[in-house]
């Protein structure tokens, strides 16, 4: 949609000009772009509604934009499109109003409309005793000169995404200054909604993590000018995706063909530690905190997860 033809030289500036807000106020690039694009739909809409300058919008705008998403067909794959997508959509809405806020147009209506519901799959979560194996499985014999450093890296990703429990993105964003170990906190500086936070680790966990750092971080590195927390063989900042390809590669290590049947990824991690933290008794506000949630409902999943284990 970032094609779509705009007739109004005032609209074509709005949506530049949101863009560079945006990306003035540190959004992460996907956004930076992805928002943008998907006003310029909103504009060309409005456009076709013969609103053609940004103080006319009214309220029953949003309404007519929403019924017209939910009809739009899906230009990819088929079908009409996700709700998702139509989220996403509402969220740039929302985003743009603000923008609108900030620069001062006055008169315009604020985003009104609701988010849809998203069915999420069936949420896997590890045993403790399979988080214990998946830390034993990182003490590999050593098949390679930086074995070692490999095994502490590996190590170091169980902390930051079990123990620390943070997200794909908010563990591969991590940078080594964002860990204070005379405090042991971990700052979490891109995490969901571009929310911050702090996440503190045990002295157990802080081990851990500095071995990483001092001891066998720098036998891989290639720049010290790359500040990433985790490096791959290469030298090189490990994404999320081969992040997660090392820890399919420690399940295939352990001896558990119950786990190795299990759909594990770097998020089973994180659900995995909000739930044994609500097993041993830690307060639901406490979880939610930790976990960065914005509302108290994303963390009450996980007392559904457990009474369901308890009824089987």
């Amino acid at each position: 949609m970032k094609n779509l033809p705009l007739k109004n030289p005032s609209y074509e500036h709005l949506q530049v000009a949101f863009k560079e807000w945006l990306d003035i106020l540190g959004y992460n690039p996907q956004t930076v772009y992805n928002m943008p694009s998907m006003i310029r739909e909103f504009l060309h809409f409005l456009e076709q509604e013969d609103c053609n300058q940004i103080n006319q919008l009214q309220s029953q705008h949003y309404k007519d934009y929403f019924d017209y998403l939910s009809t739009r067909p899906n230009q990819r794959r088929g079908g009409g499109l996700g709700n998702v997508y139509i989220n996403q959509q509402i969220q740039a809405l929302e985003k743009f109003y603000e923008f609108l806020q900030h620069k001062g147009t006055n008169g315009i209506p604020p985003v009104t409309l609701k988010q849809l519901k998203v069915e999420k799959g069936n949420i896997t979560v590890l045993t403790q005793e399979e988080i214990k194996q998946l830390f034993e499985a990182t003490n590999q014999e050593t098949v390679h000169p930086k074995q070692e450093a490999f095994n502490a890296r590996d190590k170091a990703m169980l902390v930051v995404f079990y123990a620390c429990g943070l997200r794909r993105r908010e563990g591969s964003s991590l940078e080594v200054d964002d860990l204070n170990f005379d405090r042991r906190i971990l700052h979490v500086r891109k995490g969901k909604n571009y929310k911050e936070r702090l996440v503190p680790f045990s002295k157990s966990s802080s081990k851990i993590l500095q071995e990483w750092i001092y001891d066998y971080r720098p036998q891989l590195i290639k720049s010290q000018k790359d500040g990433k927390l985790f490096i791959s063989m290469f030298g090189k900042a490990m994404t999320g995706g081969s992040l997660y390809t090392r820890l399919k590669k420690l399940i295939l290590l352990v001896d558990n063909p119950d786990l190795q049947q299990k759909e594990v990824g770097l998020h089973t991690l994180r659900h995995s530690i909000a739930t044994h933290l609500l097993e041993n008794g830690m307060e639901l506000q406490k979880i939610q905190r930790f976990l960065g949630h914005s509302s108290l409902e994303s963390t009450q999943i996980y007392t559904h997860l457990i009474d369901k284990d308890e009824k089987l």
